[in-house]
């Protein structure tokens, strides 16, 4: 029997773009669930930012969300998910899923050498969240971390293959390069769309982990767990929300989405 919570809608939210590969990932593995994203395109990026304006930046959204009555909600954002968890999980009833956890576990699992490698932005790698969640996993590896802060911009831009892309990368993942890592944490959901330029740079042996898809099985089990999973015949529908005019986040979602992508609804802040 579905519960009538399982007919609500999740709710996922992300400093702009990037948070549409793990929709993307839900949707694929989900596609009877409705969904409500929001981009906060607005005040993106949200990667130089302090950390208490990411965290009250996110706590906004999650209310919004939650005032829409989701089911769930995932913060497909990682600067967002490095500053807001520990606040956000003592302030809504509703399960949370981040993208953090499930990246390190698929990480640990792909390493060969035991040497891992994170890319992320300036926030999400000085809040030292990665680190703590591969200390919580026990497992014998290490971690080099990189902030890549221009990685957003070019994603946001809808430059995803040009030349300065890829010197621009040969730059950032030297480090990881030099310290031998085989496999490399995408540590923001803007970064897989970049996957093809660091996949060139890094080369073809180094496992490149994008957390989409860890997140989005993520999200199965603790539907399924709790009984929220939307066994409806249907597919589900999926609004998109953004804090600027639809812009460039409409033109670029349907081509970093696809069909599913449809009119972007207009949430400004005051």
């Amino acid at each position: 029997m579905v519960t009538a919570g399982a007919r609500a809608p999740i709710g996922m939210f992300d400093s702009g773009l990037g948070g549409l590969t793990v929709a993307r990932a839900v949707i694929d593995l989900l596609p009877h669930e409705d969904l409500v994203y929001f981009g906060d395109t607005a005040r993106c990026p949200y990667g130089p930012r302090p950390a208490d304006e990411v965290k009250g930046f996110a706590l906004e959204i999650m209310d919004l969300l939650v005032a829409q009555d989701v089911k769930m909600l995932v913060v497909a954002c990682n600067s967002a998910a490095s500053t807001a968890l520990e606040d956000a999980a003592g302030r809504y009833d509703v399960p949370i899923v981040s993208v953090i956890e499930p990246g390190v576990r698929a990480a640990v699992a792909a390493t060969r050498n035991r040497k891992i490698g994170l890319i992320g932005t300036e926030a999400t790698v000085s809040s030292k969240s990665y680190d703590r969640a591969l200390d919580a996993t026990r497992a014998n590896a290490t971690m080099v971390e990189q902030a890549c802060p221009r990685f957003v911009e070019f994603v946001e831009q809808g430059d995803t293959t040009s030349d300065e892309a890829i010197e621009v990368a040969e730059e950032y993942l030297k480090p990881l390069i030099d310290a031998e890592v085989d496999t490399v944490i995408l540590g923001c959901t803007h970064y897989p769309l970049l996957m093809g330029v660091i996949q060139i740079v890094m080369g073809e042996d180094v496992v490149l982990i994008s957390s989409a898809e860890a997140t989005a099985t993520e999200v199965f089990t603790r539907l399924r767990t709790d009984g929220l999973l939307n066994d409806q015949e249907a597919p589900g529908t999926h609004r998109f929300i953004a804090s600027s005019g639809e812009g460039t986040f409409g033109e670029l979602g349907r081509r970093f989405l696809g069909p599913e992508f449809g009119a972007v609804e207009h949430h400004p802040w005051n």
